[in-house]
């Protein structure tokens, strides 16, 4: 479990958006995983000069002086086990103990509810460490990370999971490729789509996830349901299979598509998926924190 390059990337980035970095708890104690000349242009991009030269964050070591700099008095980590000193021992597939509840301003899960089976109850247990007004964060696997964990999530999972009925507000999701000079790219809900957010690529991705609790409620106690199957409608409540009347493609168009889905698998980061569901954007890193 650790913090790689785009996962500094995008804190500082939260950081640009003045979330409450204040009291922190992290999912598994995290560790840096960033090139000293990397973290050092980082800082410097985020206007943050005069950590940039102290070589404080070098790789291989654990995360909690870099939080701190973004503004964390406190840096509380909690695992299953105790073999890297987290703070807090506890199993995510249990509810965590109620004077665990709202303690926390933010949680960030840098790559471990994967990891765990029981996800509702772990998701849900970072939901009651929060504050009101508190976020989470998580960097999560997404595409081509098959046997790393129990799971890779979709992006339905994450708007549904962090949605108003759960006293949730999804502020940001993107998108983007284990690759340090990776582009990034906002999700847009399926439930604004009306139609599934999907990708088939080449390369291993991410979800990054910046969400805001925004009332006190029990989580879950309405089961979310993915939203195309909740609100059916959209397909205009047509009787039978729906390919009545089409006219069936020539074997020539059938792989002409067949190709073009190919070569955007391989060839493009965001692969096959369509145009109106990710957008490409500009990571700010600049804070008005100073």
């Amino acid at each position: 479990m650790g913090l790689d390059t785009n996962a500094v990337k995008l804190l500082l980035h939260a950081r640009q958006r003045e979330v409450n970095f204040r009291r922190i708890i992290t999912i598994g104690r995290q560790m840096l995983y960033v090139k000293e000349g990397d973290m050092k242009r980082m800082l410097m991009q985020a206007g943050l000069r005069d950590a940039a030269g102290t070589g404080r964050f070098l790789p291989g070591t654990y995360a909690e002086s870099f939080l701190k700099l973004l503004g964390a008095e406190t840096t509380d980590s909690l695992d299953a086990s105790d073999y890297e000193q987290a703070s807090l021992i506890h199993d995510l597939n249990r509810p965590i103990p109620r004077e665990l509840h709202a303690r926390y301003t933010m949680v960030i899960d840098g790559g471990s509810l994967e990891h765990v089976f029981n996800f509702p109850v772990a998701v849900k247990n970072c939901m009651d460490l929060l504050e009101k007004d508190g976020y989470y964060i998580g960097f999560t696997p997404a595409n081509n990370f098959l046997g790393h964990g129990f799971y890779q999530f979709s992006p339905e999972l994450y708007y549904r999971v962090f949605g108003r009925d759960n006293g949730f507000k999804m502020l940001n999701m993107y998108l983007y490729t284990d690759r340090k000079s990776t582009a990034f790219y906002e999700v847009l809900d399926p439930l604004d789509l009306k139609g599934r957010v999907t990708m088939a690529n080449a390369r291993p991705s991410y979800l990054f996830v910046l969400a805001q609790k925004t009332s006190e409620k029990e989580a879950f106690a309405t089961t979310p349901q993915q939203s195309d199957y909740e609100h059916i409608v959209w397909s205009g409540e047509q009787k039978g299979n729906g390919h009545q009347g089409r006219k069936k493609p020539s074997k020539l168009k059938k792989l002409q598509v067949l190709w073009t889905d190919s070569c955007r698998r391989r060839f493009r980061p965001m692969g096959n998926s369509h145009p109106a569901s990710v957008r490409k954007i500009e990571l700010d890193l600049k804070s008005g924190q100073g």
